[in-house]
């Protein structure tokens, strides 16, 4: 009977002000309080006040850790009986409220009242200035102070004003840290009623937003609304200063700091400053060194929850933030503002030496260095320092061996999450960069980055002994150690030491005899992938590097920086005994053994020795039979390069 009241039953008690009408005296009091903002209730712990004395009993309960409400099935405690409800619901995955005219459903009355208005409840409050409609005519007033800037909430201890007395009372929590909301599954507590229930949304997988151009689904009303704008092309948000216009209010308020150099987020410990938290929680880190928080799959131990909580969704392979443009998503919400950067092309920050700008601070701050030489982080171990934490870091697993992520398919491990991404793109081929110029794809931003250069001419890595300019920083370390000698990946094996990691693998296999990749056409093995691929090139006779000077292809890059050296002359490659100049290392290594008289390959049939790998296989040919070199024109086989080419000059008849 009381349901069917709100039915037939009129509302004879309407407030003055608003209109809103209820069907009881004392509902309307406690309406009138939200206008007249008395709160007679009153917290005897924290003086927080209310104008209701059930929400001031609802409150207690936070101090009192009083959860008198039990769940039958799993035993689970609740403050409150409205929290048991919907706790309750979960486990029969009920949705017991359905629209008459969508046919959704709904798990709450709430949300299905809420639902109900977008189809039946009139809207007779419109803004004169941009003709938007309104239920309420308190709405309107809060809508209007959009048009008019009109900000009569001030925070009395840092003077921040807003339009709403809502935000202010949301802001204040940034102040007093304070977070009255806590999920009833996992125990995060949340600042704001709001971001409890988006909140609940990831446990839930609840998308009630769905867009009427193509049906995709969001779990945030705000999220549909920065999607809708994609099939309209509207960005309502713009810069006063210099008129720029976005998509989204949170990529014009970082956009307005670039104009301000606003840097709201200050560490308590060194007063460093920041333009966003998440990059101040980063920081704070480097003064506690503490890592609380640790994975219960691996045991990798973070300094902050949220990093940990990003961190399980590797495992899981959860991504809960979506990119309203496209398909893509993420498992971090600073990935995916990253990305938007992506459809903006926004670059904000400018370096101030150089003008050349940048998406991101950190990007900023890290290219800074490449002016300044400095070099924050370093090795506990060897004392080398790096000018960013993630080049430490890779670094640090040379010391220690880690290889913490491995691939599902194939086992594989690697020490890092970025070479197992790589990794796997080669499992789904998939190529998700494209080149603007030559619509050539890329598996991965870097190496889209990297081939950009090749059209650019941009060689950013100069070496500061003898300036010569690279396209790529890890080609610039490497040509540093022809200048230090610097060797520290030692073999254990025969004591001999090398200047790069995957050049001791290389010479590991040397020892181990391991050729683990076979080509599926030819079942030649090979010992590495890399060498698998390139060899796969001749079976395909693809080349994709093309020499810029006389438009020569090549199969391999590598083959194309020797190449380039026919052109220039180059010799970067010195004896220290004789001083004979080599353009390859290659030739160099072989001519020391000419000093030496080293002969490091050894033939297992006959025990002959060798100065070089290829002599050693050419020779093997004589007892397997083995001709992998084929004419293309006749179909003749030969055992080795040399034979095959001076047989091509009989088709051509050229003269050598």
């Amino acid at each position: 009977m009381k349901h069917l009241d709100m039915h037939t039953k009129e509302k004879r008690y309407a407030c003055d002000i608003c209109q809103k009408a209820y069907f009881k005296s004392s509902h309307l009091i406690s309406h009138l309080w939200t206008h007249s903002k008395d709160k007679p209730y009153a917290c005897e712990i924290c003086n927080k006040k209310f104008c209701r004395n059930a929400h001031l009993t609802r409150h207690l309960r936070v101090h009192t850790k009083g959860k008198p409400y039990a769940c039958d099935i799993c035993e689970k405690r609740f403050s409150n009986p409205y929290n048991l409800t919907q706790h309750l619901q979960k486990h029969a995955n009920e949705k017991p409220y359905a629209c008459e005219f969508c046919k959704k459903k709904f798990s709450q009355h709430t949300f299905f009242m809420k639902h109900l208005d977008m189809h039946t409840k009139e809207k007779p409050y419109a803004c004169d200035i941009c003709q938007k409609p309104y239920f309420k005519s308190s709405d309107l007033i809060t809508h209007l102070r959009t048009h008019s800037k009109d900000k009569p909430y001030a925070c009395e201890i840092c003077n921040k004003k807003f339009s709403r007395s809502a935000h202010l009372t949301r802001h204040l929590r940034v102040h007093t840290k304070e977070k009255p909301f806590a999920c009833d599954i996992c125990q995060k507590r949340l600042s704001d009623r709001y971001n409890l229930t988006q909140h609940l949304r990831t446990h839930t997988n609840e998308k009630p937003y769905a867009c009427d151009f193509c049906n995709k689904t969001f779990s945030r009303r705000s999220s549909l609304m920065n999607h809708l704008r994609t099939h309209t092309g509207e960005k309502p948000y713009l810069c006063d200063i210099c008129n720029k216009r976005f998509f989204r209010h949170d990529d014009l308020t970082r956009h307005l700091r670039t104009h301000k150099k606003e840097k709201p987020y200050t560490c308590d410990l060194c007063q460093a400053a920041f333009s966003q938290r998440f990059h101040l929680n980063r920081h704070l880190g480097t003064h506690t060194n503490e890592k609380p928080y640790a994975c219960d799959i691996c045991q990798k131990a973070f300094s902050e929850r949220s990093n940990l909580t990003q961190h399980l969704r590797t495992h899981k392979k959860e991504k809960p933030y979506a990119c309203d443009i496209c398909p893509s998503a993420f498992s971090a919400r600073f990935n995916l503002n990253r990305h938007l950067m992506t459809h903006t092309n926004e670059k904000p920050y400018a370096c101030d030496i150089c003008q050349r700008p940048f998406s991101e601070q950190s990007n900023l701050t890290q290219h800074l260095r490449t002016h300044t030489k400095e070099k924050p982080f370093a090795c506990d171990f060897c004392n080398k320092t790096f000018s960013r934490r993630s080049s430490l870091t890779k670094h640090l697993q040379t010391h220690t061996g880690e290889k913490p992520y491995a691939c599902e398919i194939c086992n594989i491990t690697f020490s890092q999450h970025t070479s197992l991404m790589k990794h796997l793109d080669m499992h789904t081929e998939k190529k998700p960069h494209a080149c603007n110029i030559c619509q050539k794809l890329f598996s991965t931003r870097s190496y889209l980055s990297q081939h950009l250069r090749s059209h650019t001419k941009e060689k950013p890595y100069t070496c500061d002994i003898c300036q010569k300019a690279y396209s790529q920083s890890s080609t610039l370390n490497r040509h540093l150690r022809t200048h230090t000698k610097y060797k520290p990946y030692a073999c254990e094996i025969c004591n001999k030491s090398f200047s790069r990691y995957p050049i001791l693998k290389r010479h590991l296999l040397i020892h181990t005899k391991e050729t683990p990749y076979a080509c599926d056409i030819c079942q030649r093995p090979f010992s590495e992938r890399s060498r698998l691929f390139e060899h796969l090139r001749s079976h395909t006779k693809e080349k994709e590097y093309a020499c810029d000077i006389c438009n020569k292809g090549f199969s391999k890059h590598c083959d194309l920086r020797r190449h380039l050296r026919t052109h220039t002359k180059e010799r970067p490659y010195a004896c220290d005994i004789c001083q004979a100049a080599f353009s390859e290392r290659s030739h160099l290594t072989q001519h020391l053994r000419t000093h030496t008289n080293e002969k490091p390959y050894a033939c297992d049939f006959c025990n002959k020795t060798f100065t070089q790998l290829s002599s050693l296989l050419s020779h093997l040919r004589i007892y397997t039979g083995e001709k992998p070199y084929l004419c293309d024109i006749c179909n003749k086989r030969f055992p080795r390069r040399s034979e095959l080419t001076r047989h091509l000059r009989t088709h051509t008849k050229e003269k050598p």
